[in-house]
């Protein structure tokens, strides 16, 4: 990568009028001065994701005040999809850095720049709520953290991952990183961010976690109290696909129906 970085900046984004204007204005205010200061070149990719709201008109609003503003409109849903999509795009539009981060500004600009500043010569960084030097306000509820400690735990003990926080929505990858693992990449939902941690290490890239600032904005897409058993099971389903029991996966689908990958 030679000169100043160009960045692509992918937000999946259903049903989210009420959000999206106010993510996009400090995104888009934010690189811009980077990129007026020489820092980098930026997109911004909005991937609407069957929305059936009014997000994508709003998009098109600012799409007209900022030519870096760009968008999808899918047909299909699941936030893993709407990144994978993402991904295919970024690549073709020649980014040196691919990240993806969460509509509801829970992830602050700078925070995510700060993503950026950590990369040095490392493969990705990815913003994490559990380790020092992180700020989360307001604290999460006791029964979301010890809901998201225990699925940690499964991801360490099935996976041999070190990350503290996998879940968090603010990732940021090297070129080669994405090109590399996107063909592997079997999930769309519960598993998706983990599917992209997990085959990246396979691969050898070095991927760190960084303290981030983070808010909690409430309306999550996600209820964990009941994705939880989904989650864990697509971490097994993941498990048995990178093992020598592998050719049992088709027995386990049939078995397991009902998880939803897509």
């Amino acid at each position: 990568m030679s000169g100043v970085p160009n960045l692509c900046i992918i937000m999946p984004a259903y049903n989210e009028e009420k959000r999206i204007g106010k993510t996009i204005d400090s995104f888009s205010s934010y690189f811009e001065n980077l990129r007026r200061s020489g820092v980098l070149e930026y997109k911004i990719l909005i991937v609407i994701n069957k929305s059936t709201d009014s997000t994508e008109s709003i998009v098109k609003q600012y799409q007209k005040k900022n030519a870096n503003i760009s968008y999808l409109n899918l047909p299909r849903k699941g936030k893993g999809y709407a990144v994978i999509e993402g991904f295919k795009y970024a690549l073709k539009e020649k980014s040196d850095l691919i990240g993806f981060v969460d509509a509801d500004l829970a992830t602050p600009p700078e925070s995510f720049y700060f993503l950026i500043r950590n990369m040095k010569s490392l493969d990705g960084t990815i913003a994490s709520r559990y380790i020092k030097g992180s700020v989360v306000r307001p604290k999460q509820l006791k029964r979301r953290i010890i809901a998201s400690r225990m699925f940690n735990a499964v991801i360490r003990a099935m996976l041999v991952m070190p990350y503290r926080d996998t879940q968090c929505g603010a990732k940021l990858f090297r070129r080669e990183v994405v090109k590399s693992i996107l063909p592997s990449l079997a999930f769309s939902q519960y598993a998706f961010d983990v599917d992209i941690l997990y085959n990246a290490r396979k691969k050898g890239f070095i991927i760190k976690e960084v303290p981030t600032t983070w808010s909690h904005k409430g309306n999550e897409k996600i209820n964990f109290l009941k994705a939880g058993p989904f989650m864990v099971l697509s971490i097994l389903r993941l498990r048995l696909l990178n093992s020598p029991l592998k050719v049992f996966i088709r027995a386990y689908d049939n078995l397991i129906g009902f998880i939803p990958r897509g």
